[in-house]
């Protein structure tokens, strides 16, 4: 069993090298990790923290209430500044943090109400960290999933409404278009999915 005093922040050493750590998203930027999957997740202006080193692992925390969401590991930051697409060449600003998922669970985080966190990054006990690590247990089988969008588009020829649905899902995106998912091989079994949920498409439901 766990107990409170192994989830309280402490050294972040570790017995092979790696520092163990804490990093809490701001509730915008978790809304975005879970909508749209990204290989690692980059965090500016932590230029006044304490900072994690290159290699070490982290325990990434959703707040209100606290909960593990994912796992990673430090890494250096890009040459380009993937978030600035009108500026690919800017450099990467001061104070950058990037980690590379190892695992994800945006879907069914698990709590870390325990766990004392001192702002943004905090150093973990490495047992505090194995023991959040421990909660996630063993990651689900993957399979092959059918995802599809809809659009009905009014255009000229068939190339222009392609760039006209296009525009509208680079426009609207997940936050508000329904993405329509079944497992491969039963289409009967599909859902709509809006704002990363399932949602009800059948407005008679609704009466």
């Amino acid at each position: 069993m766990t107990t409170e005093t192994a989830y309280r922040a402490g050294p972040a050493g570790n017995a092979d090298g790696a520092g163990t750590w804490a990093v809490l998203l701001p509730a915008e930027r978790y809304e975005a990790e879970r909508l749209v999957h990204h290989d690692t997740l980059e965090l500016t202006g932590l230029t006044d923290v304490g900072r994690p080193t290159s290699g070490d692992r982290v325990a990434v925390l959703a707040d209100a209430p606290t909960r593990l969401v994912a796992l990673g590991r430090v890494t250096a930051p890009a040459q380009r500044h993937s978030e600035d697409p009108d500026d690919p060449q800017s450099p990467v600003e001061p104070g950058t943090l990037v980690v590379a998922y190892t695992r994800r669970a945006f879907d069914e985080p698990v709590p870390a109400d325990l766990l004392t966190l001192d702002g943004p990054v905090t150093a973990l006990d490495p047992a505090a960290f194995r023991a959040l690590a421990d909660r996630l247990g063993p990651p689900p089988a993957r399979r092959t999933w059918l995802v599809s969008l809809d659009l009905p588009i009014e255009a000229g020829t068939p190339a222009e409404a392609v760039r006209l649905f296009w525009s509208y899902v680079q426009e609207l995106g997940p936050r508000e278009l329904p993405a329509f998912v079944s497992p491969s091989g039963d289409e009967l079994a599909m859902q709509a999915f809006v704002l990363g949920e399932q949602a009800n498409q059948d407005p008679e439901e609704d009466d």
